[in-house]
């Protein structure tokens, strides 16, 4: 909790400075103003200003942050889909988000990353190898329908 009372030109910005440091959601800007202690009554207020001032933008952070999870850790689109959920990002971002990933691309690294999974699990009997692998990417997030076409191929 932030010990200082702000006024709300102050607490506005702060999340100014909070939102350009990098993009944010609607719901970790809510937070930050819980953080800040400002008064909920002003918290809309507040939110549509940072809206208005291009310094929020939903469909932004969805595609900013699919796209990162996307090219750094190579997730799934299922996982990034939940992870956007769970940072209470409207459907149609998300949609707009994902659409992004080009389907050519999404093929690739899922083959890279079963073959690499498979790869390092040559300890295994064949059958455990294939069940592990593609264990491992339905948890990193790729639809299953596509894992097991993959993964049969190994």
């Amino acid at each position: 909790m932030y010990k200082k009372v702000l006024t709300p030109e102050q607490a506005l910005q702060k999340l100014r400075h909070y939102c350009a440091y990098q993009e944010r959601s609607h719901q970790e800007v809510r937070e930050k103003l819980f953080q800040l202690g400002c008064p909920s009554r002003i918290h809309d207020e507040l939110i549509s200003s940072l809206i208005q001032d291009d310094y929020l933008n939903e469909e932004r952070f969805a595609t900013a942050y699919a796209g990162g999870k996307w090219r750094a850790k190579h997730w799934g689109r299922i996982r990034i889909k939940l992870e956007l959920q769970q940072r209470k990002v409207s459907a149609y971002c998300i949609r707009k988000a994902l659409e992004q990933i080009e389907e050519e691309d999404y093929q690739k690294v899922l083959e890279v990353q079963a073959i690499k999974k498979y790869d390092s699990l040559k300890q295994y009997q064949y059958i455990i190898r294939k069940k592990k692998t593609i264990d491992y990417l339905v948890g990193r997030g790729f639809e299953s329908t596509l894992v097991r076409s993959i993964v049969s191929k190994l």
